[in-house]
């Protein structure tokens, strides 16, 4: 009982307020149970709240989004690959619209080479309230600034075609990184020449004396994908016994114009010795075929990677052996799908098999005309 009398309770609070015989402790009563009352309703809301928002599925909340933006920047956009890339990219986010009734916004910058650029660019791409920042890093070395102001926005990063450092990838369960395995890309390379020389050694061993002698243009020093074919693609031909020897080797940067000069001064150093060059990717080694039928010279085998447009057309003409094909509308998928995913809160599709749940790696096959 809360100390109303039964008089009390029959007169009502409707006619008198309090009426004239409340008591001090039945006022004190009132406020109680109004306070009580009160707080249970407001519970209730509260819990219906937490059960309505806690409870709801993921891809429900993501149906009432019916808009994303995705931040993308370059490290250089002139780059072959990267160009191919990028409209297969667009290709991909057109689909996805199509497909989902989903609108995607993909503001591409190319940063051109320039790390401080590219921070610029992800800063104002926050500030526009991008959903995800997809990054392809200028210095990989580097990635922590971008890793930092995109933590701090809570927004999810994708890297792709130049891998952070792993430390760098482990600071945040939001990093992803797609990209091609640089090794397997690099032993099929080396296969693509001992494939060629197992079934006509004379085709590589132009002079026939037994040793094929080769030149190698390399990417990027700091680029680890650099590294590992730089590395893989000459073990690859030792591992399977062919007879090889170095004759030189330099940094041409991915660039096509700069190994043209290089293989240009190294026709004229070492006149008639070449036989191979293995090159990093194809613009290096279309740079190495300028240089070569600049000087008139015949018979010298190039490989190189990643399959481009213009690197196939030198396949197809002829004039490479072959080269390494990274799907790249798979590869724009892979980075759309998480995208999408990420920028709508839902889960990365289980069959994508990311690598401790961050890495995709891009599928790869050798490509030759025979």
């Amino acid at each position: 009982m809360m100390g109303w009398t039964k008089r009390e309770e029959r007169s009502g609070l409707g006619k008198s307020g309090l009426g004239r015989r409340t008591s001090r402790r039945s006022v004190s009563g009132a406020c109680i149970s109004g306070k009580f009352v009160s707080g249970l309703l407001v519970f209730g809301v509260l819990v219906s709240g937490l059960f309505l928002s806690g409870c709801t599925p993921s891809n429900q909340r993501a149906e009432q989004k019916k808009s994303i933006r995705i931040g993308v920047s370059l490290y250089r956009a002139e780059d072959t690959f990267i160009n191919n890339l990028r409209s297969e990219l667009e290709e991909s986010a057109k689909s996805y619209e199509q497909e989902n009734g989903i609108k995607v916004t993909l503001d591409i910058q190319s940063a051109k080479g320039n790390q401080n650029t590219q921070n610029n660019q992800v800063e104002r791409f926050l500030s526009l309230g991008c959903d995800v920042l997809v990054i392809n890093p200028v210095d990989r070395t580097s990635a922590s600034s971008i890793i930092d102001k995109a933590m701090t926005a809570g927004v999810p990063t994708i890297f792709f075609n130049r891998q952070p450092v792993e430390e760098d990838m482990n600071r945040w369960d939001q990093l992803y990184y797609v990209g091609a395995d640089a090794k397997e890309s690099a032993v099929l390379e080396g296969q693509i020449v001992t494939d060629q020389y197992k079934k006509d050694p004379a085709s590589i061993d132009r002079n026939g004396d037994g040793v094929v002698r080769y030149v190698l243009l390399e990417g990027e020093s700091s680029h680890q994908d650099s590294l590992i074919r730089t590395e893989w693609s000459i073990q690859t031909l030792k591992d399977a016994g062919v007879p090889i020897e170095k004759v030189i080797g330099g940094i041409a940067n991915w660039e096509r114009s700069q190994a043209s000069a290089l293989m240009e001064q190294w026709l004229e150093q070492y006149p008639g010795e070449i036989e191979l060059v293995v090159s990093n990717n194809d613009d290096m080694a279309l740079g190495a075929i300028d240089a070569i039928d600049r000087a008139g010279v015949y018979g010298i085998t190039v490989v190189g990677i990643d399959a481009t447009t213009a690197g196939l057309d030198a396949v197809h003409a002829g004039k490479m052996l072959g080269t390494v094909s990274s799907d790249k509308k798979e590869y724009a998928g892979a980075i759309m799908k998480i995208a999408t995913a990420k920028a709508l809160g839902e889960e990365i599709p289980e069959n994508m098999e990311l690598e401790n749940g961050k890495y995709y790696w891009s599928k790869q096959r050798i490509f030759t005309e025979k």
